[in-house]
């Protein structure tokens, strides 16, 4: 998940500076937890260093109403500066005062808030404004702020949002989720008429979304999404894999292959995507990176034949301590009845190469 959760991270950033993600394309080689770190510290930046101005207004909206403060808010403040005062409140007092404010208005205050607020001032709301404000949001396409907002949402206030929001929105904001933790839950939550109804508007360009959702599960959970999936029409599953292969995520892809059962496994191997040398040029660079030759080889044994000669060539060609690595991880995890078809794919120099190589000669001494 590593890779989509690295993008993840850098569109939150872009969205607390408001720049464009393009301009944060450097990140993408970083871990997702040091991206993460880098967001934490940047919201920290952002809102801890407060003009004194702002304190002044906060103690004032304390003298005056609920009411009063809300209609201040928004004639005077307006949501950027109004969300910043709430940030410098009690949680109880920015909540009265959001009771008493349009939806729209608190909507669109909701992406200026200090994130680290969300939680105190989300436990004193009605529920009944949470599901109108969650819904305005979904409306807004604001999928990176209900992704700050939906781990801190009861679930009362869950199961009446999830049915009044569209299935994009759902994947579009369990990606985004700042909370991550949560989502085995609402899933749950969900129901698998529902994850199905998800897992298939994936198919409109939103297989990356639907890859970080299925990587960020473990399980039945995951196992539920990977069959979804790979039943999905073949053109679909072939979109799929063509996705993975044009924005490198096989990393992704492949510990959701390898939880299918043999029949649906075979059902991706066969498709078109994985005929194309191009696609397949991709493969073993990204296996060799991540260390998912245990998650590939079984994948690799269902393919055609053309396709396995493909990998083992693109194999046998890499360098001896990547094939040395390969050599010692299959020794590791005892894939070896797995790896010899690759092998016995390999022209005689690549064959030489690895009997050659030193996790072989540690095996035969």
């Amino acid at each position: 998940m590593d890779k989509l959760s690295t993008r993840a991270e850098t569109e939150k950033i872009a969205r607390l500076l408001g720049r464009d993600p393009g301009e944060f394309a450097f990140l993408a080689q970083l871990p997702a937890e040091d991206v993460r770190r880098l967001r934490e510290q940047t919201v920290a930046a952002l809102y801890d260093n407060a003009p004194e101005m702002l304190d002044r207004i906060a103690r004032a909206t304390k003298l005056v109403p609920a009411g009063v403060a809300a209609a201040i808010s928004q004639k005077a403040l307006g949501p950027r500066l109004a969300a910043a005062v709430a940030g410098r409140l009690e949680p109880s007092r920015a909540a009265d005062i959001i009771d008493k404010l349009p939806v729209a208005f608190t909507a669109e205050s909701c992406a200026h808030l200090d994130p680290r607020r969300i939680a105190g001032i989300v436990a004193n709301l009605d529920e009944g404004l949470l599901v109108r404000v969650s819904v305005a949001l979904a409306e807004r396409g604001d999928h990176l702020t209900m992704g700050r907002f939906v781990g801190h949402l009861r679930d009362s206030v869950l199961i009446r949002v999830l049915p009044q929001v569209s299935d994009e929105v759902v994947l579009r904001t369990g990606y985004a989720m700042d909370a991550p933790e949560r989502l085995p839950h609402i899933i749950e939550l969900m129901g698998d008429d529902r994850l199905e109804k998800v897992v298939a508007s994936a198919a409109d360009g939103l297989w990356p979304q639907a890859l970080a959702i299925a990587s960020a599960v473990t399980g039945e959970q995951r196992t539920r999404i990977a069959t979804l999936a790979a039943r999905r029409p073949p053109a679909q599953l072939d979109g799929l894999v063509r996705t993975v292969a044009e924005q490198d995520l096989w990393e992704s892809l492949l510990p959701v292959v390898a939880v299918l059962s043999d029949e649906d496994r075979r059902t991706v191997a066969v498709l078109p995507a994985l005929r194309d040398p191009e696609v397949l040029a991709g493969v073993v660079p990204a296996v060799v990176a991540t260390a998912l030759w245990p998650e590939f080889l079984p994948l690799f044994d269902l393919l055609p034949e053309e396709s396995r000669k493909t990998v083992a060539d693109a194999a046998g060609g890499l360098p001896d301590a990547d094939l040395d690595a390969l050599a010692r991880e299959v020794d590791k995890r005892d894939l070896w009845e797995l790896v010899l078809p690759l092998v016995e794919l390999m022209d005689d120099g690549a064959k030489e190469r690895i009997f050659m190589l030193p996790a072989f000669q540690d095996r035969a001494g």
